[in-house]
């Protein structure tokens, strides 16, 4: 009894530390999200620096993060950087998750775009890294922020549907991106107010994503962001 008082007094007290911000400061990350989102259309589609424009990104938004956690040490866990629930989101999209992959397999089979090459195993690794900062912004601070408004409230249909939206828009021009990005958005969306762990989100992300681009989209991302650079 005393050992689930003790629990209790801990999460509530965690709860009050909870997203301390003004709707001033939400709403500053969402603009800034959105400036990110447009920089990617400038410095990847139009200039080709996909690898700058990543690891800028990275470096950039960690910074703030460092930041934002100097100034509230629950920031982190309230952003959705958690373990204690990884395993209940973990078997929570798990279901998604094969479904989605036997999909990738049957649309590139009929297509004839299964490519599978060494180039995915290193992708497995590094992608999730790459999806857990898309997840982060795209869902983490949109998403997030727009759930925690004080003075709009906002139906959490309508946040999913705004973030997938965003999601799909960045991954402009492939048709078949934006296609697979709205409607697994819409998912992880729903799994982050649902759960709200980013590290389940990040690592499903990168594995997904790296499988799509292999079977659905015939596209090698390693060697567009890697190999040119050894050639």
């Amino acid at each position: 009894m005393k050992q689930r008082l003790t629990n209790f007094l801990v999460e509530f007290y965690n709860i009050k530390l909870t997203r301390p911000t003004t709707d001033r400061i939400r709403i500053c990350e969402i603009i800034a999200v959105f400036i990110t989102a447009i920089c990617k259309f400038i410095c990847v589609d139009f200039l080709n620096f996909r690898l700058t424009y990543v690891i800028v990104t990275i470096i950039s938004w960690s910074i703030y993060v460092i930041y934002r956690y100097r100034k509230d040490k629950m920031v982190l866990k309230d952003w959705g950087f958690r373990t204690d629930n990884f395993k209940p989101a973990i078997k929570l999209m798990l279901p998604f998750a094969v479904v989605s992959v036997l999909t990738f397999f049957i649309i590139g089979y009929i297509q004839g775009t299964i490519n599978l090459t060494w180039h995915i195993l290193p992708l497995l690794f590094t992608y999730p890294i790459w999806g857990s900062v898309q997840q982060f912004l795209t869902i983490g601070i949109v998403a997030g922020n727009l759930n925690s408004l004080k003075k709009l409230r906002i139906k959490k249909a309508t946040i999913i549907f705004i973030t997938a939206i965003l999601f799909s828009v960045v991954h402009y021009p492939s048709v078949w991106l934006m296609i697979g990005t709205f409607i697994l958005a819409i998912f992880y969306g729903y799994v982050y107010l649902k759960v709200k762990n980013l590290y389940a989100l990040g690592l499903f992300h990168g594995w997904l994503g790296a499988l799509f681009y292999y079977t659905v989209v015939n596209q090698d991302p390693f060697a567009d962001v890697f190999l040119k650079f050894l050639n």
